[in-house]
């Protein structure tokens, strides 16, 4: 069974598990399926707003495709969260990030 239809069933099994559908949005980001990488991570957002690996791999494939607004919004999100958290790794990781993009931008 691939690695897809793996994480397909346990999500079957515990639908509520961010953590299987972050893992899935990454195997769909590696076989270069961003659409559905962004599928899943919009889902995250809207599902589980709290789990802030979220934002930066969304943040990430956001730039991949040019859409640099919705990128910084994703680093925006990310940043509230992770300072909600009190995750620092996390939120140094996003506003490099977010100042990257930034930087790169006219």
């Amino acid at each position: 069974m691939n690695r897809i239809n793996q994480l397909k069933s346990f999500l079957e099994e515990s639908p509520k598990d961010p953590f299987l559908h972050f893992a899935l949005a990454k195997e769909y980001e590696n076989l270069d399926d961003l659409d559905l990488a962004i599928e899943k991570y919009e889902f995250l957002i809207r599902e589980h707003s709290s789990y802030v690996g979220t934002y930066y791999h969304a943040g990430k494939i956001y730039e991949k495709k040019a859409n640099y607004a919705r990128a910084l919004e994703c680093y925006d999100l990310g940043l509230e969260v992770a300072g909600k958290a009190g995750d620092r790794h996390s939120a140094a990781e996003l506003g490099e990030a977010k100042e990257m993009l930034l930087d790169l931008l006219p």
